[in-house]
């Protein structure tokens, strides 16, 4: 679930989207930029893991120093999170501190920036991501529910969220499958940037479809028998239903819910936490899908669960949300302006 975005006719944060391949190979510039990520990428793969991540983390203690505004939002959003969770007991000692302490929220804001930056480690890191590694690192916390949604050869509507590994999650779900995932994504500005990340997603099992066809290409992908993967706990591009998340209404996206109802797959939120020695937490939660009410009534009802699930799987590691650097509650960016 390589994605930045959820599913159909969205807009990206940097201007309208067409397609998730380039139509060209780009400019000399943007061939060279593409070559030195790739060029990074390599290094990166043939680095001694602990000490890739130990760079990645100084990485993101330069980028806090360097970001104050961005360390401001990401310390409002927290700070929401880390109230609710203790109004609603489910804080543990950490979070508890940092909603009731500015040192220790502040110490979170730090935390997240470093989780922030091993994401893009991890995205560096891809070509190098084989079965075994997938095996070997990610432990499986729910397995009933896991089993239950590969039970069958049917397909399966996951809906990530920018927590923990966003990458692994839809190599898993290839790796299980045996079959291909479909996964959108917002078009960069460089196409050759673009196409290296197409290729190194589509080595191990993802396709990546652009934004504007995506409607169209996951509900055919579907109907085909493959799962698709989708991540959707920001509105980047507007038309989210306003559901409560972590108390005050937020927008969510839509995209999955009316996937999951068009086609009649069963819909699953999925997400891989950071552990200790380069390993992984894995949780499932599957989404009720009610048959009876309105469209809209169904569609609010799969809207509003998943939101639950993305606070019940955001509460065990709240500094690994790195959707706290982008707007998210309305009423906090109003109070902040």
């Amino acid at each position: 679930m390589s994605t930045q975005t959820a599913v159909p006719e969205q807009a990206s944060e940097t201007g309208p989207i067409d397609r998730a391949r380039p139509a060209s190979h780009g400019t000399l510039t943007q061939r060279a930029r593409a070559g030195l990520v790739a060029a990074v990428s390599w290094v990166a793969c043939h680095l001694p893991e602990r000490l890739a991540i130990r760079v990645a983390e100084l990485a993101g203690a330069a980028w806090y120093r360097a970001t104050p505004g961005r360390a401001a939002q990401a310390r409002r959003n927290l700070r929401r999170v880390c109230l609710h969770l203790v109004a609603t007991g489910r804080a543990d000692g950490r979070t508890a501190a940092a909603a009731s302490d500015s040192g220790a929220l502040e110490s979170m804001v730090r935390s997240a920036y470093r989780h922030a930056a091993r994401y893009y480690l991890e995205v560096l890191r891809i070509p190098a991501v084989t079965a075994a590694v997938i095996d070997e690192r990610v432990i499986i916390e729910t397995p009933e529910v896991v089993e239950a949604a590969f039970a069958t050869d049917r397909p399966v509507v996951f809906v990530g969220l920018h927590l923990g590994s966003v990458e692994l999650p839809g190599l898993y779900l290839a790796r299980r499958t045996g079959r291909r995932t479909s996964a959108p994504m917002e078009t960069l500005g460089d196409p050759a940037l673009q196409d290296w990340f197409a290729r190194t997603r589509a080595r191990v099992g993802v396709r990546i479809v652009g934004i504007r066809e995506a409607r169209r290409e996951l509900l055919a992908a579907l109907r085909q028998g493959e799962s698709v993967g989708v991540i959707a706990d920001r509105d980047i591009g507007g038309g989210g239903l306003q559901v409560p998340l972590f108390g005050s209404p937020a927008p969510v996206p839509v995209g999955p819910a009316l996937l999951a109802i068009e086609t009649g797959a069963p819909i699953f939120v999925a997400a891989l936490l950071r552990a200790d020695r380069g390993r992984y937490r894995a949780r499932l939660i599957e989404l009720p899908m009610d048959a009876e009410g309105s469209r809209r009534d169904r569609v609010t009802a799969i809207v509003t669960a998943s939101a639950k699930a993305f606070e019940d799987l955001i509460a065990d590691a709240p500094d690994q949300w790195w959707a706290v650097f982008f707007p998210i509650w309305p009423d906090l960016e109003e109070r902040a302006s």
